[in-house]
C-alpha cells in the first residue's frame, strides 16, 4: 500500500502507549518512533509493530521531533504523542486538509474527556494560544501535540527549539511564513503513564518557560 504520511512519535518510556497506539495507525501511514532514552523496551515494541525506530540522544521533546522529521521521507509528516492520549485513527482529520492541498499546517484542537487535562495546564495553554493570536493573527485555541504539514516546507522553517517550545515555534514560524493554518477537533483521553513534560509541577513550569521564550524571541 502506498505510504502517504510519516507519523513522528517522540518516545520516552512509552511501552504501554505504543502497544495500544501502533496497531491503530491508519492505512498509508508509517510510524517513526523516536526513542529519547527509553529503558522500558519501547524501541523493541515499536520494531515489533513495524515502526521505523530512530534514536535521539539529545533529551528533549523538540530534539525528538527534529530527529523524526529528519528521518521521515513521506511528503506529509504528522506528529502525535505516544502516550495513548490521542487516537491515531484521528490523524486522518489532521492530515486530510494537508494532503488535499487546502491547508499548509493543521493542528489538532484537543477536546478532553473528564480528568484528561488538568485545569492549570488548560489555563496555561489557553493563555499561550491567546498570545499567539495576538502576535500572528492566526485564530488558534490549542498548542497541541497532534499536527501535520508537508515535510520539505516544514524543514525549511529552520526550527531550532529542542525542548517543549517546539510545537509553539512550529506554529509561530508557519504563521510568519504566511502558511494557511487550520484547527480540527480531536478527542483527548487520559494518558497511559506519567507525562515527562507536564506530569510534575517542575515539568509544567519548564514547558511554559520554553514556550514563553519562543514568543519572546
Amino acid at each position: 500500500m502506498l505510504r502517504t504520511v510519516d507519523v513522528v512519535l517522540p518516545c520516552l518510556d512509552e511501552a504501554e502507549g505504543l502497544a495500544w497506539l501502533l496497531p491503530r495507525l491508519p492505512d498509508g501511514m508509517r510510524a517513526v518512533v523516536v526513542d529519547n532514552g527509553s529503558t522500558d523496551g519501547s524501541a523493541d515494541i515499536a520494531r515489533d509493530h513495524g515502526a521505523l525506530v530512530v534514536h535521539a540522544p539529545q533529551r528533549g521533546y523538540g530534539a525528538a521531533c527534529s530527529a523524526g522529521l529528519d528521518a521521515a521521507s513521506a511528503d506529509v509528516v504528522a506528529f502525535c504523542d505516544a502516550d495513548a492520549s490521542l487516537d491515531p485513527k484521528d490523524l486522518t482529520r489532521v492530515t486530510g486538509p494537508v494532503l488535499s492541498g487546502h491547508t499548509d499546517l493543521v493542528l489538532g484542537r484537543r477536546r478532553p474527556e473528564p480528568g484528561a487535562w488538568p485545569w492549570h495546564l488548560r489555563l496555561a495553554n489557553a493563555e499561550l494560544a491567546r498570545r499567539v493570536r495576538r502576535r500572528t493573527g492566526v485564530r488558534v485555541h490549542d498548542i497541541g501535540p497532534m499536527r501535520a504539514a508537508r515535510r520539505e516546507p516544514l524543514r525549511a522553517l529552520g526550527l531550532r527549539d529542542r525542548r517543549s517550545g517546539y510545537p509553539l515555534e512550529t506554529l509561530v514560524a508557519a504563521a510568519e511564513a504566511g502558511w494557511r493554518v487550520a484547527e480540527v477537533d480531536v478527542p483527548y483521553r487520559r494518558r497511559r503513564g506519567r507525562s515527562k513534560v507536564t506530569g510534575t509541577p517542575l515539568g509544567a513550569w519548564h514547558a511554559v518557560q520554553d514556550m514563553s521564550k519562543v514568543l519572546a524571541s
